[in-house]
């Protein structure tokens, strides 16, 4: 079974699994310390609003775990998976949802969380399809938020990372359902 360490390369930090290397981008103490800073600002924003986070599954799992944990007001939870990328590094450009929601967000304040958003175009499609349910309000709070060209206004409210446009890996993010598992984002340098 092959196992991850962490090397220096140049100065800089990267993993090395197999004969792959993963740079890291964002490391374990920047994502605590900005998730912190997300779940301080929900909180106020939020205080007596009560409201629901709607997680995307599955690349958000581990943030919403964190994020959750740091958001000091009552919240509930709820999830959905959609897929526009499968086991490929470039979105389909078809959405469609895997799992739908359990509850009713009628007259509720949603909160989306999501892992990354890239073209825009899955998360355009998700607001669209939950503000049809009625809610009383529907923000984003987006780990990374990746620098490409959109056709779509990024509607994300609360944003932990800007990130250049790189396939990204870790914590909760992966490709062909690998690396998940990291507690860092980065990606395969040698892809």
């Amino acid at each position: 079974m092959v196992q991850y360490k962490l090397k220096k390369y140049n100065g800089e930090k990267v993993l090395v699994y197999g004969k792959k290397k993963i740079k890291i981008l964002i490391d374990k103490k920047q994502l605590s310390r900005r998730i912190k800073e997300l779940g301080q600002e929900i909180t106020r924003d939020y205080e007596d609003k009560y409201p629901i986070l709607v997680s995307v599954l599955r690349g958000s799992f581990i943030f919403v775990a964190d994020i959750s944990r740091e958001i000091k007001i009552p919240v509930t939870f709820d999830f959905m998976a959609i897929s526009s990328y499968g086991d490929s590094k470039v979105s389909s450009g078809i959405v469609r949802i895997t799992k739908d929601l359990e509850s009713s967000i009628e007259s509720r304040e949603v909160l989306i969380i999501e892992d990354i958003i890239d073209s825009g175009r899955t998360l355009n499609y998700l607001i669209k399809n939950l503000q049809a349910r009625n809610p009383k309000n529907v923000e984003v709070c987006a780990l990374l938020d990746k620098n490409v060209p959109r056709k779509t206004e990024n509607k994300v409210k609360y944003k932990g990372f800007d990130i250049p446009n790189k396939f990204v890996v870790g914590y909760g993010l992966d490709f062909a359902e690998e690396y998940r598992n990291f507690p860092f984002v980065g990606y395969i340098e040698n892809e």
